[in-house]
């Protein structure tokens, strides 16, 4: 008799208190770190979530009740305890709704299967029970398949781009019924698939801007050329209605396709903020193009806020940051560009953390040469004041030009040129020569893992690499006392000829590469900004 009391205490003990485990991610810059949801179902009457939620992570129990009763469930009336581990790591956002609602059901036995531990679980509840989408899935995904997840259940917004992550089982649904039932009745979950074959061939078939819908400026195309086959980053310098915008917006064409593991290093920052998934599409797999306002913050610009996102610059990683009037930028948003310039890299710091968002992009700026536009226009006359022009010029400080290898001056087309019907070299005859260029350079820094292209060599790289004979350093001597070129504009003559040199398939630096080169650094000489 005692020992049948005995077993009914434990038998109604282990009822009383039920223990689950769920599983989700935080992301943490382009990383991702497990939480474990343990749910606990006890006799009592309360509702209880620790482990440093936010207030949207609090909400959720409003709008997981009222999504389980459009579907027949609910969160049952006994004292629920929530906690999500590791407690020190704030935990931010909605996507734990269908984390700790799927746990929920399973402490309270209305789900009863015992491979929820085998999947991540994630995304945020509406009240109707429909799951929207989350921000971070492909860093989730990553990680979930290092961790020995067999799958990920995720909205099906988000499943593209966790589909990438090869030998991961990528299942998704539209609301809460379906995960339910996968796990009571087995029903199944559509999984995710993408193609990555078809995703890069669409990309460098589908080019919205070409260069053959350019008339004339063969100069600037061919300045520009040169940027993308070194990774250069350029100003362009003209007159309003020169085309300075229209031959920037075409740059993104002439880039080298992107490979797979900047594509996934890309489509990461890209999810982290939130700006992949519409339409499925998953893979980011054209090189980012990021053209933001003058009016942009500091924080914009770079990153960071409470929660820190990625900013602009950490968007156009492997592709185009533009700014178009780049002396109506403040000048403190221009001067924190300098350090992710120079190291590729955003360090974000927060008191209790610090996240690092990859910042490797081509800076292409425009501007006009005075406020009116008009300074050494050919037809019109410039109405600026005596001085005007040094001051509007000078807003560019001399450490974040030095950053800058090409100097483009852009001068208006003529009504002859317009007016012609022939068509241009289009984009794809141009990006081949650039990626034979890219691929010179490839070898040239095979064995070195911080310098990809001339843009980033370094000093010592110069010395090995760009060696002149006696007539391009004679050459190159001459130009820099007569042009009054600045000491800067050495290291970006020097960078910008190795390139040429790669476009003409040539093994040493020859006067005609110097020569060109010079021309590309206008805004030193004596009566711009130097």
């Amino acid at each position: 008799m005692t020992e049948n009391l005995d077993l009914n205490f434990k038998k109604i003990g282990y009822l009383a208190c039920m223990l689950v485990k769920t599983f989700g991610y935080a992301v943490q810059g382009i990383s991702a770190t497990k939480v474990t949801v343990e749910v606990s179902v006890a006799t009592g009457i309360n509702f209880y979530l620790v482990g440093l939620p936010d207030s949207a992570v609090k909400e959720s129990q409003q709008r997981i009740d009222t999504a389980l009763k459009q579907h027949g469930y609910k969160i049952p009336g006994k004292q629920i305890t929530v906690n999500m581990a590791p407690a020190d790591i704030r935990k931010e956002g909605s996507a734990y709704d269908l984390t700790i609602a799927v746990g929920i059901l399973a402490a309270s036995e209305q789900i009863l299967s015992d491979t929820i531990a085998d999947y991540v679980i994630m995304g945020e509840l509406a009240l109707d029970g429909e799951i929207r989408p989350i921000k971070g899935a492909l860093p989730i995904a990553i990680q979930a398949k290092k961790e020995g997840f067999k799958g990920v259940i995720l909205p099906e917004i988000n499943s593209g781009e966790a589909a990438v992550v090869d030998g991961l089982e990528v299942l998704y649904a539209n609301n809460i019924k379906q995960v339910i039932d996968f796990f009571n009745n087995g029903e199944a979950l559509p999984k995710a698939k993408i193609d990555l074959n078809t995703a890069f061939l669409n990309q460098i078939e589908n080019i919205e801007f070409d260069f053959s819908d350019v008339k004339g400026q063969e100069n600037i195309k061919r300045a520009l050329e040169i940027a993308a086959a070194g990774g250069h980053n350029a100003i362009l310098i003209g007159p309003p209605g020169a085309g300075k915008t229209m031959l920037s917006k075409r740059l993104p064409s002439i880039l080298p396709p992107l490979t797979i593991n900047e594509a996934l290093e890309t489509t990461k920052i890209h999810s982290v903020a939130g700006k992949t998934g519409k339409g499925g599409k998953g893979l980011v797999t054209q090189r980012p193009f990021r053209s933001p306002h003058h009016t942009i913050s500091d924080v914009a610009l770079v990153g960071g806020g409470n929660n820190p996102q990625p900013g602009e610059i950490s968007l156009a990683h492997n592709g185009v940051l533009f700014l178009d009037e780049l002396p109506e930028f403040k000048r403190t948003v221009l001067e924190v560009m300098r350090q992710p310039l120079e190291d590729r890299v955003v360090n974000i710091s927060r008191a209790k953390f610090s996240v690092d968002y990859p910042a490797s992009f081509m800076l292409i700026a425009s501007m006009n040469p005075c406020p009116c536009g008009y300074y050494n226009h050919p037809e019109k006359e410039c109405v600026c004041a005596p001085g005007i022009v040094q001051k509007y010029l000078n807003k560019i400080s001399g450490p974040l030009l030095d950053r800058i290898d090409l100097h483009i001056e852009v001068t208006p087309v003529p009504f002859s040129e317009l007016s012609k019907q022939t068509t241009t070299e289009p984009s794809k005859n141009i990006r081949n020569r650039v990626i034979a260029a890219r691929l010179i350079q490839s070898e040239r820094f095979s064995e070195d893992e911080n310098v990809h292209c001339n843009a980033q060599m370094r000093t010592k790289d110069l010395k090995t690499y760009c060696e002149l004979n006696e007539t391009g350093n004679a050459l190159l001597k001459n130009a820099m006392e007569r042009l009054g070129l600045s000491a800067r504009a050495y290291d970006r003559i020097l960078k910008v000829a190795r390139t040429i040199a790669d476009l003409d398939n040539s093994k040493s630096i020859e006067t005609n590469h110097i020569a060109e080169a010079i021309q590309y650094r206008s805004l030193d000489r004596d009566g711009w900004a130097g």
